[in-house]
C-alpha cells in the first residue's frame, strides 16, 4: 500500500503544490545564481583579475545547501509517510484481533 493513499485529495493537493514550489524556487535561485555569476565574471574579466570566483564559490555553496535541502527533505516526506502508515497498520492490527 502506498503511504500517500491514506491521503485525502485536497492534502494531496496541497502537498504536490509544495513540493512543485520548493523545487521551483531552487530552479529560480540556480538560473538567478548563473546570470549573476556570468556578469561578475564578466565584469572581472574586463579588468583582468578573477575576484569574481570568490562570491561564486559561496553562493555555489548557499545553492547546493538549499539544493541539498529540497530535494532531500522531499523524499524524507515520502519515508515519513510510509512509517507513519506502517505504525497505523500495526496498531490497528493490535487493536483488530479479527
Amino acid at each position: 500500500m502506498n503511504a500517500f493513499t491514506t491521503l485525502s485529495p485536497a492534502d494531496l493537493e496541497r502537498l504536490a503544490r509544495k513540493r512543485a514550489g520548493a523545487k521551483m524556487g531552487w530552479y529560480i535561485h540556480a538560473l538567478v545564481f548563473v546570470f549573476v555569476n556570468a556578469g561578475l565574471m564578466l565584469l572581472a574579466a574586463l579588468q583582468g583579475l578573477h575576484w569574481a570566483v570568490f562570491p561564486a564559490a559561496g553562493w555555489a555553496l548557499g545553492l547546493a545547501v538549499h539544493g541539498a535541502v529540497v530535494f532531500i527533505r522531499l523524499q524524507r516526506v515520502g519515508l515519513f509517510h510510509s512509517l507513519l502508515e506502517r505504525e497505523r497498520q500495526a496498531l490497528q492490527a493490535q487493536r483488530d484481533p479479527w
